[in-house]
């Protein structure tokens, strides 16, 4: 098998599955309760918000367990803003932020949505024009899900800074987090939604930075775990097994990241054997090295997806959180300017630090024998 989708999920580690497995059978008690079994639990959530925080720079008394990236960010856009507010985000946001505020609009919160270059990367000087008095949050995705931008967040945050010191700033996170250097405190940034699955995590399993001193409403009300920020007995054999795979990411992450940008790179130098096709994540400063979005002219990806499946090569042709629903449209890729062609015949291939160079060769092989017959029977 060859798993290039490790954007829409990626497989755990086998720590991992094993952290989650002794925290059923032996760490089994309510991290709340007063006897040992809950004060053993206890400290492997203590263990597991150490390893996250570490993946940030963070303080661990600033990291809340959450059930995934879209809770995250829910919890920091509905925890900020209220009636009367302005936020501003960009128009090629995940969908747990995009229909966040679609909802929120409803109740009297305005939205300015940014629009963005070739590169998928914001426009500054409309952020520039957008920040208002009354601008309470700024919410903007460090990587993107489908073509890999990177947004520059420290730029973004400096602007809104000089601009609105009452202004906050969320990052999402979910793409970029153990795949780019992090560091919270330098950067300088409020919020910071997290997720377990996309690092070799369980899936369940999430986090959302919260800089001290930042004053939120919970989106769950109850028991007042996590700080009262997130009622609810903590899911700690998935928060556990979430704590292992930072851990592992972290360690010589840069060495990982290294491997991850040299199957990109021989994946792309290999697609110059093709013809009739657009690369639409390259490898420049704008793009992370995990993920390769690419149109296969005259091809629909779907179809492509399908065939390559048959020789257990798995792919995606967009967000793994629409792909079934016959209602999705791709909204990222007409953004960036593609043509309703190559919207059509788009392919995501994205990558992790467990994948190979002869992983491409092979899915390059598998690929030329599909084209060939594809385009054949379409003439």
């Amino acid at each position: 098998m060859i798993y290039f989708d490790n954007s829409a999920t990626t497989k755990p580690h086998r720590e991992v599955v094993e952290e989650v497995l002794l925290c059923m059978e032996k760490y089994f008690g309510n991290p709340s309760s007063a006897h040992r079994l809950g004060v053993e639990a206890e400290k492997r959530m203590k263990a597991a918000r150490e390893n996250v925080a570490r993946l940030i720079n963070a303080q661990t008394s600033d990291i809340i367990f959450t059930s995934g990236g879209s809770e995250s960010n829910n919890t920091a856009i509905k925890g900020i803003l209220k009636k009367g507010d302005h936020v501003i985000s960009s128009k090629i946001e995940h969908p747990s932020v995009l229909k966040t505020l679609k909802e929120i609009e409803e109740e009297g919160i305005e939205v300015t949505y940014l629009n963005v270059d070739a590169n998928g990367v914001v426009d500054i000087n409309q952020l520039k024009d957008s920040i208002r008095e009354n601008t309470r949050l700024v919410t903007i995705m460090h990587v993107n899900n489908e073509i890999g931008s990177i947004q520059p967040i420290e730029q973004i945050i400096n602007i809104v800074r000089n601009s609105n010191k009452k202004t906050k700033i969320h990052v999402d996170a979910v793409q970029s987090a153990g795949k780019i250097k992090i560091d919270v405190k330098s950067m300088d940034v409020d919020l910071m939604s997290l997720s377990s699955h996309k690092i070799h995590g369980p899936k369940g399993a999430g986090a959302l930075y919260i800089k001290k001193g930042l004053n939120i409403k919970p989106l769950i009300s109850g028991g007042g775990q996590e700080r009262d920020l997130r009622s609810g007995t903590e899911n700690l054999p998935m928060i556990s097994g979430f704590g292992v795979a930072a851990g592992i990411i972290l360690d010589n992450m840069e060495d990982k990241i290294k491997k991850v940008n040299a199957v990109k790179k021989h994946f792309v130098e290999r697609l110059n054997e093709f013809d009739d096709i657009k690369v639409n994540s390259p490898i420049d400063d704008f793009h992370i090295g995990n993920i390769l979005n690419v149109s296969f002219r005259g091809i629909k990806g779907e179809v492509l997806l399908h065939a390559l499946e048959d020789y257990d090569i798995y792919v995606s042709t967009g967000s793994a959180c629409s792909a079934k629903k016959s209602s999705h449209k791709n909204y990222v890729l007409p953004e960036i300017g593609l043509s309703e062609k190559d919207i059509t015949g788009a392919v995501r291939f994205s990558f992790s630090y467990l994948n190979t160079i002869e992983e491409v060769d092979a899915a390059i092989d598998a690929l030329k024998k599909i084209l060939t017959f594809l385009r054949r029977i379409k003439k």
